[in-house]
């Protein structure tokens, strides 16, 4: 394998080479993670492309929710059902530092491509599954979606606790499963390269979407084990005179403040909210009574008050709103990527570095559209050995078709 390049300030992770044979959400964000701190990242796809590229919303035939999760990437289109195919990705898997798959466990084995036989032709690289179950374990081969793991890690139902509704579990559309196990691969990604700086030795690593789910799920599982008397406080909408407004007093100055700007007696009176302790076990009546002087003030008026006062608050916005708020447009969260319908808007990484840039790289590739180039760098073939290769259909029966003259 070809030594990776220094990398330079900018780019952290400069000369970085990552093959992404991932699918769906959890995968590709995780490896557009890595392009977006310079990674040289690899998407391998079917000749027909990633399925996410005909999910809405789409522009022109271009999926927009695609382009945010692979912007940066390189594309190469392989028909790995041939065995010349297999052969290719063994190549390239000998000149890459990073694989990230998220197959159901058994796939990759079944193409020859297990972390196992990649890791043997490779000592050095670091083999990346994501799964809803994991590798191992009785559930490992469930097929498990982000909504599977919602349901079955208890997060569904602690929803519908919270919001009042325990009789029936919680619907939902926004995928934490995958987000957060992307975001938990990446991590590990990082500290299995950093292990290797001292080692000189890749790994496996095994992140299940499951195990994920339950990280995050900190307090619930304490409370599982040891119950809890009192109900613990839930945070939710005060309504105002034309919307609703968060209002969150958890210290005991911020309850302070939350009574001198409401000038409300029964606040301070009221035994029941004389400590934290008691204000937790009646957090409802409290923010009843907050409510009665909500009521009476619109969401713009009630924010400038609690604001003002030191109260933690919030009006309830919606995702269209957050492109154009000022502090997040200044922050810089936001990045212009571009595919063959045009640009439009993405969200960068949610970190920032003084000394190495996490952005998106802009360009959505195209179905197999790096394939010549990324072939003549990454194995320094020639225009002769790709030929053989198209012909062969490894790029797909239409790209092997006979050109028309």
């Amino acid at each position: 394998m070809a030594p990776a390049a220094r990398p330079s300030p900018g780019d952290a992770l400069a000369g970085l080479r990552v093959l992404d044979f991932s699918i769906m959400l959890a995968g590709p964000y995780c490896a557009r993670l890595c392009a977006d701190m310079g990674a040289d990242v690899l998407k391998i796809e079917p000749p027909e492309g990633d399925d996410m590229r005909q999910r809405a919303p789409l522009r022109d035939g271009q999926s927009a929710y695609f382009g945010q999760l692979n912007a940066g990437k390189k594309s190469l289109a392989l028909d790995l059902k041939l065995p010349e195919a297999i052969a290719l990705v063994r190549r390239l898997v000998g000149e890459a530092d990073v694989l990230i798959e998220n197959f159901r466990p058994g796939v990759m084995e079944r193409l020859g491509l297990g972390q196992e036989a990649m890791r043997a032709l490779n000592p050095k690289l670091v083999y990346c599954s994501i799964s809803g179950y994991g590798q191992s374990g009785p559930a490992a081969e469930r097929a498990a979606y982000a909504m599977i793991v919602h349901a079955a890690s208890g997060f569904d139902r602690t929803l519908a606790r919270y919001a009042g509704e325990s009789d029936r579990p919680a619907t939902g559309a926004v995928f934490v499963a995958d987000v957060l196990g992307a975001i938990f691969a990446y991590g590990a990604i990082q500290t299995a390269l950093v292990q290797r700086a001292g080692t000189g030795l890749g790994q496996h690593v095994d992140v299940a979407l499951m195990d994920s789910m339950l990280n995050l799920l900190v307090y619930e599982l304490q409370e599982a084990q040891f119950p809890v008397a009192t109900p613990r406080p839930t945070y939710g909408p005060l309504r105002a005179a034309d919307g609703d407004v968060l209002v969150v007093p958890i210290t005991a100055r911020n309850f302070a403040a939350l009574c001198e700007v409401t000038g409300l007696p029964e606040l301070g009176n009221d035994p029941r909210f004389a400590t934290l302790p008691k204000r937790s076990a009646h957090w409802a009546e409290m923010m009843a009574l907050v409510e009665r002087w909500t009521r009476e003030r619109s969401v713009a008026d009630c924010v400038a008050a609690f604001e003002a006062a030191g109260v933690p608050c919030s009006a309830y916005g919606d995702p269209g709103d957050a492109l154009a708020d000022p502090h997040l447009v200044e922050r810089g969260l936001f990045g212009r990527i571009s595919d063959a319908a045009g640009a439009f808007t993405g969200v960068n990484p949610p970190w920032r570095m003084s000394g190495s840039a996490a952005e998106l790289r802009g360009r959505v590739p195209a179905i197999g559209g790096d394939r010549d180039a990324v072939l003549a760098e990454w194995l320094t073939a020639e225009a002769t050995e790709i030929e053989r290769w198209r012909a062969a259909g490894v790029f797909g029966a239409a790209a092997s078709a006979p050109r028309e003259r």
